[in-house]
């Protein structure tokens, strides 16, 4: 039976989160990161509970990123079946977010930076899928409308890179599972970084765009950072 789930937001440390749980006796992941199961309109319970082999032993689970933005009849599916989940959402500054998603987009597209235009970046930033992924407010919403608070673990990004130790001791509470197992691992070894991005630095143009873009969004992002920072 999966007994947790990581929900995002994408390019917020969510490999991270796979790559420190991952080691961990007490948890397994046996179906590997981002199944992109629970998100699919003609997803069926049949294909996606055997993946999960009953095992009281171990907490279960997986990440997906894309499920934070879930509608929220999607979510109420999810519940139906799995109600006891404990949830997993790590949020960044929705400006860097953005940003690292085009740079994690452009990528893809075998071009360089200084091969994409201003206009390409604004056409990426003002995509359905990115505005989705930055909006936190709704996302959190959607989710705990369903699905109890106290189920919801926040992590905030910028703590992780800051100090990564408290914020992972966090989600051994929240996942019940034993925190003295990092006890002997370094703090380089616990802060490393998987996947790191481009490092490519924002356009100013481009970050003042970005800032008009989520000037609502900024001020609740803060209120989750004195929150849960």
């Amino acid at each position: 039976m999966i007994d947790f789930l990581g929900i995002g937001a994408q390019k917020a440390g969510t490999t991270w989160l796979y790559a420190q749980l991952s080691i961990h006796p007490q948890v397994r992941f046996p179906a590997g990161k981002e199944l992109h199961r629970l998100n699919k309109p003609d997803f069926t319970w049949n294909e996606y509970l055997p993946m999960f082999p009953d095992d009281a032993s171990v907490k279960q689970g997986e990440i997906t990123p894309a499920y934070g933005f879930m509608p929220p009849e999607m979510i109420a599916r999810t519940h139906s079946k799995l109600p006891h989940l404990q949830l997993i959402y790590m949020v960044r500054n929705p400006i860097d977010r953005a940003w690292s998603s085009a740079l994690m987009a452009l990528k893809r597209t075998e071009m360089q930076p200084e091969e994409a235009s201003d206009q390409w970046f604004l056409d990426h930033f003002h995509s359905e899928g990115s505005l989705a992924r930055g909006n936190y407010e709704e996302c959190i919403r959607n989710w705990i409308n369903i699905y109890k608070e106290k189920q919801l673990l926040i992590l905030c990004f910028e703590s992780v890179i800051l100090n990564p130790r408290p914020q992972l001791l966090r989600v051994c509470k929240h996942l019940n599972i034993d925190a003295s197992y990092y006890e002997n691992i370094s703090d380089e070894a616990l802060g490393k970084k998987v996947h790191a991005g481009l490092g490519t630095a924002i356009r100013p143009a481009l970050r003042d765009a970005l800032t008009e873009l989520y000037r609502y969004q900024l001020p609740y992002y803060e209120s989750l950072v004195k929150k849960y920072g």
